[in-house]
């Protein structure tokens, strides 16, 4: 860590060991985090199951909206990896959006983004049925996914794509199970392997068919 990012925490900082919640859905609070090391992540509850919307790393932000709209939490923020955050109050805040537009654009750049990921999230859960939810989900990671021998590897396991999309592990490893037997993605190490992209989006078209019109 640099002398910039020392001072700031020296500043700033706080530690939080691994399992600290941060804070809950529904809390009111007007700080937001900047990771300097470790993993958070931020949930939100859904049909009474804690899904997961995103695990964020160094360099990343958290919680500015309790700031710019001063309204309770709309989620929650575990700590997963032991953490370094610096924790950033509403005046600090703003004299860092005044005083520096770099950082307004970023941050201007990473709610656009955010709110992307929320329409794509409200589409997913949107889908009834829990084969379509879980192969649009693998569909939209195979965007970001890495292109390895054999296809595209997407960098998920049946725990955590069950907590990304609400649903029960059993679910999600039924509906794995099938793909696996389709040949349409299969096990790799480090995350799911993808053969073709393009016949697992066809694969979610013929489900939403069914879904839309039944078995005939």
């Amino acid at each position: 860590m640099n002398g910039d990012s020392e001072r700031l925490f020296e500043r700033f900082g706080r530690e939080f060991p691994v399992g600290t919640a941060i804070f809950k859905e529904g809390d009111v609070g007007n700080e937001m985090y900047v990771i300097q090391s470790g993993k958070i992540n931020i949930s939100k509850s859904v049909r009474n199951v804690e899904k997961v919307l995103v695990t964020l790393g160094p360099g990343a932000f958290f919680g500015e909206m309790a700031i710019i709209n001063q309204k309770p939490r709309s989620a929650s923020a575990v700590v997963v990896e032991d953490a370094r955050l610096l924790v950033i109050g509403p005046k600090t805040f703003e004299t860092m959006i005044r005083g520096n537009a770099e950082i307004a654009v970023r941050m201007i750049k990473i709610l656009a983004q955010r709110l992307q990921e929320a329409d794509e999230q409200i589409e997913n859960l949107m889908l009834r049925d829990h084969n379509s939810r879980v192969v649009h989900f693998l569909t939209h990671l195979a965007t970001k996914g890495q292109q390895v021998p054999g296809g595209t590897l997407v960098e998920v396991d049946a725990g955590s794509l069950a907590r990304k999309i609400g649903l029960k592990s059993a679910k999600v490893s039924e509906v794995l199970t099938k793909l696996l037997n389709a040949k349409l993605i299969r096990q790799h190490e480090g995350g799911i392997l993808i053969h073709d992209v393009n016949r697992l989006r066809e694969f979610l078209e013929f489900l939403e068919m069914k879904e839309k019109f039944g078995d005939i």
